[in-house]
């Protein structure tokens, strides 16, 4: 019998129903870890200790490489884990219709395997109660395609809500909205906020690279009339990605 295990999860108010007060959605509070090939390669050295971590990252590398190549030529890719299948979304007007890159968008299909479904079976969930109603990055709405997936698109603007994620004051130059990389470099938001308060923000993304990237917010809003005297950093817990994911 497979190993029982559990998500612990936090729960967060429903923003997209504004008209119910009780309405919660459930966050998984591990769901900003994530394990790239470096990680996985340690854990299979350390599963397996007469395998060379090089040696492993090498074969981590060039996987990815066949697979990016087989979906790129629409070629549909399944492993132990998941299946990719390529897919163009948009409507089209008329079967002569071309395809229209402003209306139309080529992604990813993922789907879990059987495999996945069956490992699904076995976790258990433990509800923590309501998470902290403090300062919060709540969702991220790209209005360009109204999806609110965790994709984003550069000089677009997107609609960011939580509670208390207001600039203020708006004038100080080390508050503001950055986007940071993987690397660790932050780009700052500089073009003025169409919307800037404490429940929402509304803003252009900056014109950046395909890749992920983490949102934070830093401000001094507390309340109304009140402006705390360092800094806060409020960080989405979801990474958000231009390009393909």
């Amino acid at each position: 019998m497979a190993k029982k295990t559990f998500w612990k999860v936090w729960l967060r108010r429903n923003l997209l129903t504004k008209d119910v007060e009780n309405d919660f959605v459930a966050e998984v509070s591990t769901a900003g870890n994530t394990l790239r090939n470096d990680d996985l390669a340690a854990r299979i050295v350390a599963a397996r200790s007469e395998l060379r971590l090089e040696t492993i990252l090498s074969i981590l590398s060039a996987r990815d490489e066949i697979v990016r190549e087989a979906l790129a030529q629409g070629t549909a890719v399944q492993d132990g884990c998941v299946r990719m299948a390529s897919r163009v979304s948009g409507n089209w007007l008329g079967a002569a219709h071309a395809f229209d890159p402003e209306t139309h968008k080529i992604g990813l299909d993922v789907s879990p395997s059987a495999e996945m479904r069956a490992a699904l079976e076995t976790v258990g969930v433990v509800v923590l109660g309501e998470k902290n109603s403090g300062a919060y990055i709540g969702l991220v709405t790209d209005t360009s395609t109204g999806k609110s997936d965790g994709t984003i698109t550069p000089d677009e603007d997107v609609i960011v809500t939580g509670d208390k994620i207001k600039i203020a004051p708006d004038e100080e130059a080390p508050l503001g909205v950055f986007f940071v990389a993987a690397s660790g470099a932050a780009t700052r938001v500089t073009r003025k906020l169409t919307e800037n308060t404490p429940k929402k923000l509304i803003f252009r993304v900056p014109t950046l690279a395909a890749g992920v990237y983490t949102l934070k917010v830093v401000t001094r809003y507390s309340n109304s009339s009140t402006l705390i005297q360092d800094p806060r950093e409020i960080t989405y817990d979801f990474p958000l990605t231009i390009g393909e994911p």
